[in-house]
């Protein structure tokens, strides 16, 4: 058994997905499938080529495929969780290569717990640091005007 599962405080994690915000109050197109079973981490992590970092927790954030606000809400929801998981000494990482990877993968979600008419939009892996990374300059990233 992986201790990593048990020291993560998932509630609070998940709490902090259920208080995010979501468009025009629609809390029907978003769903939270939280996967720490080392089984089911593993064949996330086959049918993805490894994409979520061997996490002992994975966050896949699900959305009604119909929705015109399933992908804004799914990442606002991931950075509140990602935010909460910094907060708590944890490392997280939005991961969107791997979601294209496990939407072939049907019946695989369906295991995770998906609903019909959903598909995944983020997954979220989140965990222990293995190493405190030196954190990237990004104040000038993006352009940014000031009148």
């Amino acid at each position: 058994m992986n201790l990593n599962i048990i020291l993560i405080p998932r509630q609070k994690l998940i709490d902090t997905f259920q208080a995010s915000p979501c468009a025009m109050h629609q809390t029907d197109v978003m769903e939270l499938s939280v996967i720490a079973k080392p089984e089911l981490l593993k064949k996330i992590e086959d049918s993805t080529d490894n994409s979520c970092y061997n996490a002992p927790l994975i966050f896949v954030i699900n959305t009604k495929k119909d929705s015109q606000f399933g992908e804004m809400d799914a990442s606002v929801a991931a950075e509140n969780v990602m935010v909460e998981a910094a907060d708590l000494g944890l490392g997280s990482v939005y991961v969107m290569g791997g979601v294209f990877a496990l939407n072939k993968f049907p019946e695989l979600q369906r295991e995770l717990g998906m609903d019909e008419g959903y598909e995944t939009t983020v997954l979220v892996p989140i965990g222990y640091p293995a190493d405190k990374e030196q954190v990237e300059d990004r104040r000038n990233r993006y352009k940014v005007v000031i009148k």
